[in-house]
């Protein structure tokens, strides 16, 4: 469906919640009215009225509408977060706008078709800060922020025409591609699965084919995720039909995951050639980084290191996996602990398996706390960690067992 057909989410939700109940809007607005105190209510009519208006989107719902319809149906203060702001924000000291600009995004909010280009780069430096953001402190905390501000960038990308809609519609192709990424992180994976459809179709509507392939591409890890590998093969080579219009960087990253999934189906040669293939075009796009897009921010050679890695470990063969995975962790900022947590779990997997029992306890008892904290995966692969110590008898199968939540 087209972004400018559809509604807002909170529109969505509050029709969704009346349903649920089986009311009408009638029955609705009399609950509404035997809740009212302290606020002053029109008519029956009028409420229904402006209920109609809210569950189709036409108006946003204010006060005295907004308290009553999380009182009556007990609805997340979130839900009408993009409501109440002109676009929800983590405290970011990088995101405050100045007075001036803050003037003009809550009047573009309430007048879509007065977007301008300042107003259309704090939104994507917004978008770009929480992806940051969520590097850090993972999906879970940043998911209502998120939603919301999608939301607010759909409304706008209604009421704007020409080169400056395009580019919002690109902008909520991107945000959903963003909440892809946090459902499938978070374990939500048929929530992942609805995004990035989403997303890839807004893409598609934009013109914007790097970030259709780039969807295409998470679609692909998605598939192996899984278990899935002759999905995540196709969907990758899927990308590479959008190669000449995508960067070099988004098409290594394609090889890539088409390697992954040869490497779990246990084709090492095959994985391996795509895997140098990758590495070369990586090795390209890291000669011009400007030419790549903004959300491709953290694929670079040390990252790609660990990608093969992670196919070493797929094939079974943990001393070929280690080296890498130690290379590309070295390079890793800080700042990137949930990918730190994940690839320091897939480094103490591959010293178990290459039977270096002490190399293993020690790698996965620094990552523990930080994958418990951010990075259910990584836990998971840790528990795989545990098996194996227990299978050599490693000293440190129980400590590490006792650093992790209870295997569901």
């Amino acid at each position: 469906m087209a972004v400018r057909d559809e509604l807002p989410e909170w529109a969505v939700r509050l029709r969704a919640e009346r349903e649920l109940r089986g009311w009408g809007r009638t029955r609705l607005a009399r609950e509404m009215l035997k809740e009212a105190e302290p606020y002053t209510l029109p008519t029956l009519k009028s409420i229904v009225g402006s209920i109609k208006g809210h569950e189709t989107g036409r108006h946003k719902p204010d006060d005295p509408y907004l308290p009553l319809y999380r009182k009556v149906l007990g609805l997340d203060k979130e839900v009408f977060a993009s409501v109440e702001m002109p676009l929800a924000a983590l405290a970011l000291p990088a995101l405050t706008p100045d007075p001036d600009l803050y003037e003009r995004i809550t009047k573009t909010i309430d007048e879509p078709r007065r977007v301008d280009l300042e107003t259309i780069e704090w939104l994507e430096r917004c978008l770009a800060e929480h992806r940051r953001a969520e590097d850090t402190m993972g999906g879970r905390p940043l998911m209502p922020v998120v939603r919301a501000q999608f939301a607010t960038v759909a409304d706008l990308a209604r009421g704007v025409r020409g080169a400056s809609g395009d580019r919002l519609v690109s902008m909520v192709a991107q945000y959903a591609q963003f909440l892809a990424w946090m459902c499938q992180d978070s374990g939500d994976l048929a929530a992942a699965l609805v995004w990035y459809d989403r997303s890839h179709s807004w893409a598609m509507e934009a013109g914007d084919a790097a970030l259709a392939a780039t969807t295409l591409n998470m679609r692909a890890h998605l598939a192996w995720s899984i278990g899935d590998p002759q999905r995540c093969v196709r969907l990758a080579e899927a990308s590479r039909w959008h190669d000449g219009r995508t960067s070099l960087g988004i098409q290594g990253m394609a090889a890539q995951m088409a390697a992954r999934g040869q490497a779990q189906m246990g084709q090492g040669q095959q994985a391996r050639s795509l895997l140098g293939q990758a590495e070369e075009l990586i090795r390209k796009a890291a000669e011009h980084p400007e030419a790549e897009p903004s959300w491709m921010y953290f694929y670079d050679e040390d990252w790609f290191l660990m990608q093969r890695g992670m196919a070493e470990l797929e094939l079974g063969d943990g001393h070929r996996a280690v080296p890498f995975l130690e290379r590309g962790l070295a390079g890793l900022a800080g700042s990137y602990r949930r990918d730190r947590a994940w690839f320091g779990a897939c480094l103490a997997h591959a010293h178990a398996l290459a039977g270096e029992a002490e190399a293993a306890t020690e790698t996965a008892l620094n990552v523990a706390p930080d994958a418990v904290a951010v990075n259910a995966y990584a836990v998971r692969d840790l528990h795989k960690v545990v098996g194996l110590l227990d299978r050599m008898r490693a000293p440190g199968a129980r400590a590490l067992q006792e650093a992790l939540p209870q295997a569901s």
